[in-house]
């Protein structure tokens, strides 16, 4: 073994599929001995990933009991949990919304999101114990807690960070790192994505889901200190096949670019930073930066691993999206979701048993299928000498 290293995981947004990262702390809560204590020394989560890396960091103590209370909750899930559901909200934020484009705006009354998402704030405050965050810092079980949201108005990418006093801020173009206690709010303006769910205000500014200006999600870990970074996406990295050019192909709906955008913010940053990142451990392998002053002479190699689904995710929401309340399916239907195109869309929103209890299947298979990798992660042995599972095999050559 090793010399220990600093890990950090990274949860990135995620939705409804948030539930295929508990499958993955699943298997990892396996792989560890029995009343281990939380790995990671880093846990940096954006939108629904700052709410699993917020449960993780508040039961530090033990993983296990963390990830079992975590799968509790995502394995019971109903969209009424997260935001309201019945046939009268779905018919007045409808209506809402059609007023004030008819008559060109309602004066201070404009809807601010679609959806209402004061259920979820209700069920975090009674199901995370922020409270204990401190205390897992103080005992060393835990070096930093860090959770994304975008600022409206300053637009940055701001980066709250809760952790020892070696944490220190930074700032760079359009992002900045700042010390805070984690709070609701702050894990609802992570989650807060635009037009469906509404903004958060925290101190003077007004803030929304903290993938969209999020241009390097691996950067807050790297920060604070962390050399070896897990990262749990939610999207396959099997593209569809492009269209023929006869092929009759239909303009996309509201809810295929409604998903469109989902899927852009949640997962397309992960991969921009993790071209970087191999870029430069090719840089530090080969070349002689010793004689280099700073800020390069500060440089240092990153080991990275990345759990991805091997399956299509809109496949399993088409199976599940039944389950949806009759109102909330009527409102889906109105903006094209209910096809193949749409479930993309479906998929972020689908607060489900069904859909939530396979995915953390799901996430549980895959990172089993894994383990020889993830146990080299987690024990500080060398990754080097292990191959990419086939489903995560890509071309980060420059």
């Amino acid at each position: 073994m090793s010399a220990p290293t600093r890990k950090a995981l990274i949860l990135p947004g995620a939705g409804a599929r948030g539930a295929y990262q508990v499958g993955v702390l699943k298997a990892l809560a396996e792989l560890l001995p029995r009343r281990s204590r939380n790995p990671f020394a880093v846990l940096s989560g954006t939108s629904a990933g700052a709410i699993n890396a917020a449960v993780l960091a508040s039961r530090a103590e033990h993983f296990q009991h963390a990830v079992a209370s975590m799968e509790h909750v995502w394995a019971n899930f109903e969209t009424s949990q997260v935001f309201r559901t019945d046939a009268w909200t779905m018919l007045k934020s409808s209506a809402h919304w059609f007023a004030a484009l008819v008559f060109g705006g309602l004066g201070g009354r404009n809807p601010q999101s679609l959806l209402d998402n004061s259920p979820l704030r209700e069920l975090l405050g009674r199901s995370i114990p922020l409270a204990r965050i401190d205390r897992a810092i103080e005992q060393g079980q835990l070096e930093a807690l860090a959770v994304t949201a975008s600022a409206y108005s300053s637009a940055r990418s701001v980066t709250f960070i809760q952790g020892l006093p070696s944490a220190k801020p930074w700032a760079r173009v359009r992002r900045i790192g700042r010390p805070a206690k984690i709070g609701l709010d702050h894990l609802m303006a992570s989650v807060a994505v635009p037009f469906i769910f509404p903004p958060v205000r925290i101190g003077g500014e007004f803030y929304g889901d903290g993938s969209m200006r999020h241009q390097a999600p691996l950067s807050p870990a790297i920060h604070l200190g962390a050399d070896r970074l897990l990262v749990v996406g939610v999207r396959d990295e099997y593209p569809d096949a492009e269209p023929l050019g006869d092929s009759h192909t239909a303009s996309p709906s509201m809810a295929h670019l409604a998903g469109y955008m989902l899927d852009t913010l949640f997962m397309d940053g992960i991969y921009a930073d993790l071209e970087r990142v191999t870029r430069l451990n090719t840089i530090l392998e080969q070349g002689d930066i010793a004689h280099v002053g700073p800020p390069l002479a500060d440089l240092r190699p990153l080991h990275t691993l990345i759990i991805v689904p091997k399956e299509d995710i809109r496949e399993v929401a088409a199976r599940h999206v039944e389950e949806l309340p009759r109102g909330l399916r009527l409102l889906l239907r109105g903006v094209g979701a209910m096809n193949k195109e749409g479930m993309q869309f479906v998929s972020y929103l689908l607060f489900e048993s069904g859909f939530t209890r396979e995915l953390i299947a799901m996430g549980y298979s895959d990172a089993m299928g894994m383990k020889e990798h993830l146990r080299a992660f987690l024990f500080d042995q060398p990754m080097d000498t292990l191959d990419a599972p086939t489903h995560l095999k890509m071309d980060l050559k420059p």
